[in-house]
């Protein structure tokens, strides 16, 4: 009997577990690799050669497939949160371009974005604020929704911690009010912070529809490749353009500084983002690894004080965070309460290779930075193996990456209007794909924002990759004479100046812009020369027509030059031999300078004869023909408009451009002084050195540019080339510019 009722007994507990696992109750893990992020990027044409490649020596970055994902976080969200969240902001969670954006809108006009006008007394932080300027700033912005390609938001939408005094209520109703919403189709939102104590999900409140995300600190799990942006966190103090230079030029080598690894925050006691950095105690030594945390954060933070504490808070009071961050050779950047940090960007400027330490974070621009060349991948589950693995990288790597910190920061983070413009930028790759940036473009001097693709495709085509590609630029130039004043006879300086340029043995054509209002002379009335000679009639007549990118420039070298200027074919001769050593930057013969002015605190301009100088006039000087169409396509319509209503500081403002690429001065070639009292003693009405107003135009013109720069881009320098044996005691005959001495 007592048999019986066992047999019954394991009949019924076998049935139970058969019915339960028929409907669901049980479930068998087959396997843990499902239609996750690493299928999403087959799905979205992911490139292979954008993943990041490991370096040697370095921490393996880890792998954000799903069964790791937000460890921590995971266990504080509930199951009815989850399904909130995956219900919520992520309607259009298997969103692609291919899928959820209208490439339509941008077939008309091409890539522009339209921001949405600000209601009357409508909240907005300043942060937002800045967001926006950038992009009606942008070469990007237009006021016309009909020719908008994007669309961006003027609620703010930037922190969405209820607990946040900048939060913003009732966005949901809001937005779906909005007449051009359409689901969010075309629409990028803007978002640092996300979701509120204790659980901090990347919940924004509100259904984002069909809308692509800019988020900070947002997971790969809901990163979505192709479509999304992830861009970083950054403070309310971080400036709106310009922004400041990395600190890589203070202390370059040797590469390894008072400290080998360093970190300096607080330490979370309970929630989100406590195991990390409640457990980087272990790896602190006191010495070259100093990593310090503090519980005296919160109204309530005695409450769950630990053991711990008193003594963390006393040894964290004893370090500076800016000279520890100035003289660390590594940052560790581990998570907060949220996957970013302000440590990221701190690292960056600061020279200190980031060690990233927070599994599952979608780093900032990870679809065109590669990170494996300026930062170290950690582990959040192997922190006791990172000062080992920090010290065994070898110091000439050490420099590499430091040095890539620099660019990095400098072309797409020093600032809000970097960030932005690296976002747009990355969105009208993906819009205009045939003619999209390179790997290489992006993480190469000197940045992806200055290396437009409509240009060309052809890295050849760059001034910038001469080197990196072991090609040079070819060997002949083109003269562009601006002409402004009426041909009468044929002994003008215009004339003699034609004959000496073309008489150049580089010189493969020259170009006569004629921006005089009167008509043009007959072709008889032009000197014969060996070459070419085209003459262009200026386009409205204003001074930016010189700057502009004509087809009929064949050669990547221009030689621009004025009316009036005087030079020789020798001395033209060797400008391009010089240039040819330096393709991006602008080489020549009129050099000026600026200099800050204390007592009116504002930039000034001099054309004092020193040694010292910041610009080189394109009155006679070389340069890249891609700074034309730079000047016409990146400068916006309120600088080039102001230039041709003064006529004037056209000249100034090339150089702020390319100073600005290049991060480096021009190169003055051998000293001319004739070429000043030349200038000086023009006496023709349209000469521009006969304007009383001149000078102090220019004066304005270097304190509106350094406005819209941010900065003041110009560099200084005291260096200038002379040919070998210039006025050395030799023989004349053996010098082969021999007749630069005599003049």
């Amino acid at each position: 009997m007592q048999a019986k009722k066992r047999y019954l007994t394991l009949f019924s507990a076998g049935a139970c577990f058969i019915l339960l696992f028929c409907f669901g109750g049980i479930q068998v893990p087959l396997s843990r690799r499902g239609p996750g992020r690493r299928d999403d990027r087959s799905l979205a044409g992911y490139r292979p050669g954008a993943r990041w490649r490991r370096l040697p020596g370095s921490l393996p970055p880890f792998s954000p497939l799903e069964e790791d994902q937000n460890v921590d976080s995971d266990e504080h969200i509930s199951l009815k949160q989850k399904r909130d969240v995956s219900s919520g902001i992520y309607t259009g969670k298997r969103c692609r371009m291919e899928s959820c954006f209208d490439f339509t809108l941008c077939e008309r006009n091409g890539f522009k974005v339209f921001v949405y006008p600000q209601q009357k007394g409508e909240k907005m932080s300043e942060s937002y604020q800045n967001i926006l300027s950038s992009i009606e700033g942008s070469r990007f912005y237009t006021s016309d929704p009909e020719q908008a390609c994007l669309f961006v938001l003027s609620l703010d939408t930037l922190d969405r911690d209820q607990l946040s005094p900048q939060y913003v209520h009732n966005l949901k109703g809001r937005i779906q009010s909005l007449p051009l919403w359409n689901e969010g189709k075309n629409h990028i939102i803007f978002n640092l912070y996300s979701g509120t104590w204790p659980n901090y999900t990347e919940d924004l409140g509100f259904d984002i529809g069909y809308a692509m995300l800019a988020k900070a600190s947002i997971s790969t799990e809901n990163f979505r490749p192709n479509f999304d942006v992830s861009i970083p966190l950054f403070s309310k103090d971080h400036p709106r353009t310009g922004g400041e230079r990395g600190y890589l030029r203070h202390n370059s080598i040797p590469p390894f500084r008072k400290y080998m690894l360093v970190f300096k925050g607080k330490r979370y006691l309970t929630g989100i983002g406590s195991d990390t950095r409640n457990a980087l105690y272990h790896v602190h030594n006191s010495e070259d690894v100093v990593l310090l945390t503090t519980c005296k954060h919160g109204k309530d933070w005695q409450k769950h004080k630990d053991a711990r504490c008193d003594r963390d808070n006393m040894e964290y009071d004893k370090y500076d965070y800016r000279e520890m961050l100035y003289n660390s050779t590594f940052c560790l950047v581990p998570r907060g309460r949220r996957l970013g940090s302000f440590r990221f960007l701190e690292a960056l400027q600061a020279a200190c290779v980031p060690v990233m330490l927070s599994n599952g974070w979608e780093l900032p621009f990870s679809e065109i930075i590669d990170w494996n060349t300026a930062a170290v991948i950690g582990d959040e589950r192997l922190l006791l193996q990172i000062p080992s693995t920090v010290r065994s990288i070898h110091q000439d790597q050490i420099l590499s990456l430091r040095q890539q910190t620099q660019l990095l920061w400098e072309a797409y983070f020093n600032s809000v209007e970097k960030i932005v413009r690296t976002t747009l930028e990355i969105i009208q790759d993906r819009v205009l794909h045939h003619t999209s940036r390179s790997n290489l473009m992006w993480n190469s001097l000197p940045g992806g924002l200055f290396t437009l693709p409509q240009y060309s495709t052809y890295l050849g085509d760059f001034p910038f990759y001469y080197a990196k590609l072991g090609i040079k630029p070819y060997p002949k130039f083109t003269a562009i004479i601006h002409v402004v004043t009426p041909l009468v006879s044929l002994s003008q300086p215009v004339m003699k100046l034609l004959v000496a340029v073309a008489k150049s043995q580089y010189c493969a054509q020259v170009i006569v812009l004629w921006n005089c209002d009167k008509p043009l002379p007959a072709k008889h009335r032009w000197p014969p020369t060996l070459v070419p000679v085209t003459v262009i009639e200026g386009e409205n007549k204003v001074i930016s027509s010189r700057f502009l990118p004509y087809d009929t420039i064949p050669t990547d070298a221009v030689l621009s030059l004025d009316e009036d200027t005087v030079l020789s074919s020798t001395e033209v001769d060797f400008a391009f031999t010089v240039w040819q050593s330096f393709p991006d930057r602008i080489v020549g013969y009129p050099a000026r300078s600026h200099f800050w002015d204390s007592s009116k605190e504002r930039w000034g301009y001099t054309s004092k004869w020193t040694n010292d100088y910041s610009m080189v006039l394109t009155g006679a000087a070389i340069y890249h023909k891609y700074y034309h169409y730079l000047y016409t396509s990146y400068l916006p319509a309120s600088l080039t408009s102001m230039v041709d209503q003064m006529s004037n500081c056209e000249d100034i403002l090339m150089n702020f451009l390319v100073s600005s690429v290049a991060k480096l001065p021009p190169i003055k070639v051998t000293q001319k002084k004739q070429y000043k009292e030349a200038m000086m003693g023009q006496s023709s009405r349209a000469s521009r050195w006969a304007d009383p107003d001149h000078f102090a135009q220019r004066q304005t013109c270097m304190n509106k540019f350094a406005s819209w720069f941010g900065s003041m881009p110009l560099v200084h320098s005291q260096m200038r080339l002379d040919p070998v044996l210039f006025k050395d005691q030799v023989s004349i005959l053996r010098k082969k510019y021999r007749d630069i001495e005599r003049l």
